[in-house]
């Protein structure tokens, strides 16, 4: 289960309640690794919170923050018996480089193909594929250096996943990957929306907002002789916008099921009647910003002039 980023946990929590029920219901244990977050045991805390109210039996936690932890046995053993595993947001180069390679990931890798379900929101999106975002920048033209690639779990080969990707503007480097790495399918997921993969090639989308495909194997692109930071040639190459209720195939990379513009429109109205109020707290409405970004704005409140500050 991919999902975009800030997804509902405050109103009907549709995403998190359909991945208590994939994880099995009143029978889910459901452990939650938090190692991509710099909130700590907040953001562990409320997830803990939402899935119980949601119906889980149990809900595990395990948050190594080096590779020495990812690989002792303390780690393995926490996620021991779940039936689902979910990555939170946050620093998505910090996932890869403290699961890639060690038992904890391994571990999940085999967890998975024995039939856990697993699931991760924005940076934990990512961290599925093979093929993962690092870090990158933002805009709709394609250009050359645009993201930075690095290896993540390999649960869902042939594919590379970029999140909040409608709200943060990366239609360009999702293209400019994809035509770089023609063999790559590009999933571009917007917030509070999920991509459901079953048997590692049926997609549902399930959520608020989009599913965004790009595909460039019969594409003519200049990706690989381009230059700098210059705007990359792509032509021919294939997109799909998938709202929810949609299903696509990824290896045949073609839609297998859809929705009617009047069921799709009965679906947006009963989604709008389960809006609630914003409550959460701005940390937790910050997940998945970059580690550094979050920082220096800390930083700039510190050293705001008193004059400068709002008045309690």
């Amino acid at each position: 289960m991919i999902i975009g980023g800030a997804e509902d946990k405050l109103g009907h929590r549709r995403i998190l309640r359909r991945f208590v029920s994939l994880s099995g219901g009143s029978q889910a244990v459901i452990a939650v690794c938090a190692t991509a977050s710099s909130l700590g045991d907040e953001i562990t805390d409320l997830y803990e919170k939402v899935f119980y109210e949601l119906g889980a039996a149990e809900v595990l936690s395990v948050r190594p923050v080096n590779r020495a932890e990812a690989d002792g046995e303390v780690a393995t053993k926490a996620i021991t018996g779940a039936t689902g595993i979910f990555f939170t947001g946050g620093n998505q180069a910090r996932l890869s480089s403290v699961l890639r390679g060690t038992r904890l990931g391994d571990r999940v890798t085999s967890m998975y193909r024995d039939g856990v379900v697993v699931g991760g929101t924005s940076a934990g999106a990512s961290v599925v594929s093979e093929h993962m975002v690092a870090l990158g920048a933002s805009g709709e033209t394609p250009k050359q250096r645009m993201a930075n690639l690095a290896q993540g779990l390999g649960l869902l080969s042939g594919v590379v996943v970029d999140q909040h990707f409608a709200q943060r503007g990366r239609f360009g480097r999702l293209l400019s990957l994809v035509a770089a790495s023609p063999n790559l399918l590009g999933l571009g997921v917007d917030e509070d929306t999920s991509a459901i993969v079953t048997d590692e090639h049926a997609m549902e989308v399930y959520g608020r907002g989009a599913v965004f495909v790009a595909e460039a194997r019969d594409a003519v692109t200049n990706a690989y002789a381009a230059r700098g930071s210059e705007p990359i040639l792509i032509s021919g190459a294939k997109v799909h916008f998938l709202p929810t209720g949609t299903h696509f195939d990824l290896v045949d990379r073609e839609l297998t099921q859809y929705r009617t513009a009047v069921e799709q429109a009965r679906t947006a109205r009963r989604t709008s009647e389960h809006v609630p109020a914003r409550t959460a707290t701005r940390r937790v409405d910050a997940e998945g910003v970059h580690d550094r970004n979050a920082e220096r704005a800390v930083k700039r409140r510190r050293l705001r002039p008193p004059s400068e500050e709002s008045p309690r």
